[in-house]
């Protein structure tokens, strides 16, 4: 299995897509890259990104330029599927899958003997047998013995997705044993963390259970940041003081808990198990209601002001990143001027633009508001000091500000 014999077709263009597709053009397999928006495959086709990640426009740009990385809008003939498509859920929480099953129907006519199909997507337990594989059964595919599914999920960090690409562990599970051994295989050529084996449903629920640790964990802190409220103590000392404790690691609060990952996954393993996932539904629910307690915050601090201007410090779900996905921060700010509070002025630095707010530089912000609302960690807000917004009012969802 000669890697620079390989053709790699990635199905979604995205967060995840277009990191690991670029990454594999860099290391010598021949990539197409699937994404159904045009905008999309043009900009990548220009060497150019659409999303913003470190060092990710070099590698695209280095990906093109060699001719290893190109992009459309439907699938070619490949040796190796990627599947990185969206997995959201629907209301109720229900999970989506219908990204995934769009996907695998996309791809199931280029698909031939000895080609390897990973599903990366973070997906319930059971999507890769039930979905992927059971379509390209139908399909005609001896899966299994002629085609090879497996599981092999992202776990990689936002603001840090090209290094933790290659120096991650990954778990790779397939839907049999000699699926799982051509998948590992595979990713063994650009991985140097441990690729660790299991089977496609252990995969899938662990990433789910990574995910829903650190949930539970946040959730814990944001109650912890209810009670401090009540009582008049600093949360983020309190946690300080007792993170030294050696067996004790509090993870910190914030206005709620966004992103793809941790605010949808713990509901994939909700749906599938609803009676026995008790404490990680409480801990979802946790988590949902905190936003709601900031904007209370907000109100009370506005009822002082007869036209109260309201900053709002950052709109994406983390520190440093433009990705506004499930974010706390954005649904914040959206409901205080749906419900009129004030006048709202926004800064988020890691974007041009918004469709919904005129974004301003953040100083401008603090100079024309009467109360703060910090909502997101970005380094620009970390130079801010409490001494010098002695005349505003501050609501720090962070804990940043000293």
């Amino acid at each position: 299995m000669q890697k620079l014999e390989k053709k790699v077709c990635v199905v979604g263009l995205g967060y995840i897509g277009l990191p690991t597709a670029s990454l594999l053009g860099t290391k010598g397999y021949e990539v197409f890259g699937v994404d159904t928006s045009r905008h999309v495959v043009d900009t990548i086709n220009q060497g150019k990104i659409h999303i913003v990640e470190p060092d990710l426009d070099i590698l695209v740009k280095s990906a093109v330029q060699s001719g290893n990385l190109k992009a459309g809008l439907e699938p070619v003939a490949a040796d190796v599927y990627i599947l990185a498509v969206p997995t959201p859920f629907k209301d109720g929480h229900i999970p989506d899958l219908s990204y995934v099953e769009a996907a695998t129907k996309m791809i199931a006519p280029f698909v031939e003997s000895g080609n390897i199909i990973i599903l990366e997507s973070t997906s319930p337990v059971g999507t890769t047998e039930e979905v992927v594989a059971k379509i390209l059964q139908e399909s005609g595919h001896d899966v299994g013995k002629d085609v090879f599914v497996a599981h092999c999920p992202e776990r990689v960090l936002p603001g840090r997705i090209l290094t933790e690409l290659v120096e991650n562990d990954r778990i790779v599970g397939g839907i049999n044993p000699l699926s799982t051994e051509k998948a590992v295989e595979f990713y063994q050529t650009f991985v140097r963390g441990e690729v660790l084996t299991t089977d496609a449903r252990t995969a899938e629920l662990s990433k789910l259970t990574e995910n829903s640790f650190r949930d539970v964990n946040i959730a814990f802190a944001n109650e912890l940041s209810l009670i401090c409220d009540k009582e008049s103590i600093n949360v983020w000392e309190l946690i300080k003081l007792a993170n030294r404790h050696p067996r004790v690691n509090i993870l910190q609060p914030g206005p709620g808990v966004g992103g793809h990952c941790i605010a949808v996954d713990p509901w994939f393993v909700v749906a599938r198990a609803p009676e026995e996932a008790q404490l990680i539904k409480k801990a979802r629910e946790v988590n949902d209601a905190k936003p709601q307690w900031v904007i209370n915050k907000v109100k009370t601090s506005a009822d002082k002001f007869k036209h109260p201007v309201i900053g709002c410090l950052g709109l994406a779900f983390k520190a440093d990143v433009d990705d506004l996905r499930e974010s706390p921060a954005l649904d914040i700010v959206k409901q205080i001027q749906a419900e009129n509070i004030g006048k709202v002025l926004v800064a988020e630095p890691n974007l041009s633009s918004h469709k919904d707010f005129d974004l301003l530089p953040f100083r401008d912000v603090i100079e024309k508001s009467d109360i703060l609302l910090l909502l997101v960690d970005h380094k620009p807000f970390k130079s801010l000091k409490a001494a010098d917004l002695k005349e505003k009012i501050l609501i720090d969802t962070r804990g940043i500000i000293i």
